[in-house]
């Protein structure tokens, strides 16, 4: 077994698809409309699907919002620069809501971003501890 993709409900597809893609550097791997259920999926990662976890957007026609609830906690990536992805995103719009930093009781450095329907988006420093602040130019993969 393997993890196949997780999914989202989103209130504007192309605003979703222009965060994910354009902000976080994700690819649309496919698009499909289902009009018999009012519904759209687009399925969004870092590879094809044959080899990576991806992320599943549904939009549901009609829907502009969703109560996000108390359950859902975040989505994460490892970044191998995580200032510099936070800069990155800030300057095409993105929301950070975490700057980075350590954790609370760790080392490990992490920020969080936020999508335009409010779900949380962990970032996560990969191979160093706090404090390092890498120089290399921001690559995203998925952790």
């Amino acid at each position: 077994m393997r993890l196949l993709h997780t999914m989202l409900r989103v209130g504007d597809l192309d605003r979703s698809l222009k965060f994910y893609c354009d902000v976080l550097g994700m690819t649309l791997l496919r698009k499909k409309d289902y009009p018999g259920g009012e519904f759209t999926l687009a399925f969004v990662g870092y590879g094809e699907e044959s080899d990576h976890t991806v992320l599943e957007l549904t939009y549901n026609w009609g829907v502009d919002t969703y109560d996000l609830g108390t359950a859902y906690g975040h989505i994460a990536l490892g970044v191998d620069d995580i200032y510099g992805t936070c800069e990155q995103i800030k300057a095409q719009g993105g929301q950070v809501v975490r700057e980075p930093g350590p954790m609370k009781h760790g080392s490990t450095v992490i920020a969080f971003v936020q999508d335009p329907d409010g779900y949380k988006v962990e970032l996560i420093q990969l191979g160093t501890s706090a404090g390092h602040k890498p120089a290399a130019e921001p690559q995203m993969a998925v952790n």
